[in-house]
């Protein structure tokens, strides 16, 4: 198999800032502007970031745990169980439990306070990358069951692609993607494929 190396750009995606630190949100919008991403709205409270959320539709969203009237948590798992958008927590070094509970709200990932750009952005991308997966092979496989195998093997493949070729996750994953697309096999057949070539080939 032929591997081809492509970078992701955010250019153009939308993104919601929920964060009760004023200095602190504008910071986020302002590192998110100068990388690419259009702020579609920032907020102070999580009830907003819900509204926003379900309003703006963005690609996605930068969420402090801790915020007035709904956390940041709670704020997650409904968006998450509306489907809405991929969720990054910001959090502090002392709420290793909230960031727990932020993972199985359905928070694609999460940045530790103090951050730098070079911190949240990979953060973001990964979130982005994480959700878009998780909608691909949502779409594909309709069975629970299925879809759950599906998911491990395609998560090994990549891991191989990562190592063998050198790819980031969201490269290998969009590796997966186009060769099921270019050659009419599912995603889970091409990782098959994958872990059949990469794994023979080591031994």
């Amino acid at each position: 198999m032929n591997v081809e190396n492509t970078s992701s750009r955010p250019a153009g995606r939308r993104a919601v800032v929920a964060e009760d630190e004023s200095l602190i949100r504008l910071d986020i919008v302002e590192t998110l502007t100068e990388a690419g991403y259009e702020v579609v709205a920032a907020v102070g409270d999580g009830q907003s970031a819900i509204d926003k959320t379900r309003e703006l539709r963005p690609d996605v969203v930068v969420m402090d745990v801790k915020m007035p009237q709904v956390d940041g948590v709670t704020a997650a798992e409904r968006i998450g169980e509306e489907n809405l958008a991929p969720v990054v927590m910001l959090t502090a070094f002392s709420q290793a439990e909230l960031v727990e509970r932020a993972r199985d709200a359905g928070a694609m990932a999460y940045v530790v306070k103090p951050f730098t750009p070079a911190d949240l952005l990979p953060a973001i991308e990964l979130a982005v990358s994480r959700y878009a997966q998780i909608q691909a092979l949502s779409t594909e496989i309709q069975d629970l069951e299925e879809r759950f195998e599906t998911r491990k093997r395609v998560d090994r493949a990549k891991g191989l692609l990562q190592s063998s070729m050198g790819l980031s996750e969201p490269e290998a994953f969009r590796w997966i993607q186009k060769t099921s697309m270019d050659r009419r096999l599912t995603m889970r057949e091409v990782a098959d494929a994958v872990i059949d070539q990469l794994t023979t080939g080591r031994d």
